[in-house]
């Protein structure tokens, strides 16, 4: 590869639409299935300096999942972890600070890609699950730090294969910030790609005064803009469900949709970087960057524009 093809900026998608919630053929609650692997979910409230209680309770009430140290992947088909957890409800596994491009990586999903956990032919004693086991703990021994979570049933239904090995239960973490004199572009004026970036920029605290003195950044909010009081920065951060994110997706709606200030809240959620796969089953990348994620704007009106970002090499989704 030439030095030029080096610095060559590979491309990435960006998909928007504009639609309404009230639509039956709106594609909302599919979008929200199809990412699976959920790093991380940012909530932007203009004219708003502290949540609602019903806001704030489903803020803080993600599900817990768990960290697996060293965990021998033929674990995965233990007949007693098929018949409780994957044969019933959704499990949700991702093997942790592994890299997609270099390392093994190994991902559990409702519907898994590779190896259909819930296929007859898988059945245990079957020929296909008997040659798979004998594959991963003769031969390829693959072990890994694994992310695990569950739903419904929680810990109950993966507490046999936890208790065979080294494992810690975690929280998502929650991050508030209260943000004073914040401009705002006008989102339905503002280009995506202008909006994202300086929903970005918020996100990631850098100021966009463009101040001489600063030698961090020269961006500045894109115009037209207005000036808020102050403003809301909520994120959670961990392994999350896409269960809990259509929780907090609809508890969303029902905070814009009541007589406030501000007009509109941006709820942005981040698949994690090294995720064998990114929206719906399609495989991803990491390459430059790892683009994995969408920003849902919501309006008063029950109106909203979705903004869906892949990678270099991910398939754009339809």
């Amino acid at each position: 590869m030439t030095s030029s093809e080096l610095d060559r900026t590979p491309r990435t998608l960006l998909v928007s639409e504009s639609s309404s919630f009230l639509d039956p053929k709106n594609r909302i609650s599919a979008q929200v299935q199809q990412l699976h692997f959920n790093h991380q979910v940012s909530v932007l409230l203009p004219e708003c300096s502290s949540a609602p209680s019903h806001l704030d309770s489903v803020l803080n009430n993600f599900s817990s999942f768990y960290l697996i140290k060293k965990l021998p992947v033929y674990e995965l088909l233990d007949r007693h972890f098929l018949e409780t957890a994957v044969y019933h409800g959704a499990v949700f596994g991702l093997s942790y600070r592994t890299r997609i491009d270099e390392d093994n990586c190994v991902a559990l999903m409702p519907n898994v890609v590779s190896v259909d956990l819930t296929d007859s032919s898988m059945a245990p004693g079957r020929r296909s699950y008997l040659r798979l086991l004998t594959s991963l703990k003769s031969r390829l021994q693959l072990q890994t730090d694994f992310l695990l979570s569950h739903h419904p049933g929680g810990g109950a239904s993966i507490q046999p294969l936890l208790s065979r090995c080294d494992w810690s239960q975690h929280r998502p973490e929650v991050n508030c910030r209260v943000l004073t004199n914040l401009p705002c572009p006008a989102p339905l004026s503002c280009d995506p790609h202008s909006f994202l970036e300086w929903l970005g920029a918020v996100d990631a605290g850098i100021s966009c005064e463009n101040s001489s003195s600063s030698f961090l950044s020269s961006f500045v909010c894109p115009e037209p803009n207005t000036m808020h009081r102050h403003a809301l920065s909520v994120s959670v951060s961990g392994l999350l469900l896409p269960h809990d994110i259509h929780r907090l997706l609809q508890e969303l709606r029902r905070y814009v949709e009541q007589p406030r200030l501000a007009s509109w809240v941006s709820m942005t959620v981040r698949g994690f970087a090294d995720s064998p796969v990114s929206c719906s089953n399609h495989e991803h990348g990491f390459l430059r960057g790892g683009e994995n994620f969408y920003t849902l704007m919501m309006f008063h009106d029950h109106t909203y524009q979705l903004h869906l970002a892949m990678g270099a090499h991910d398939v754009c989704p339809p």
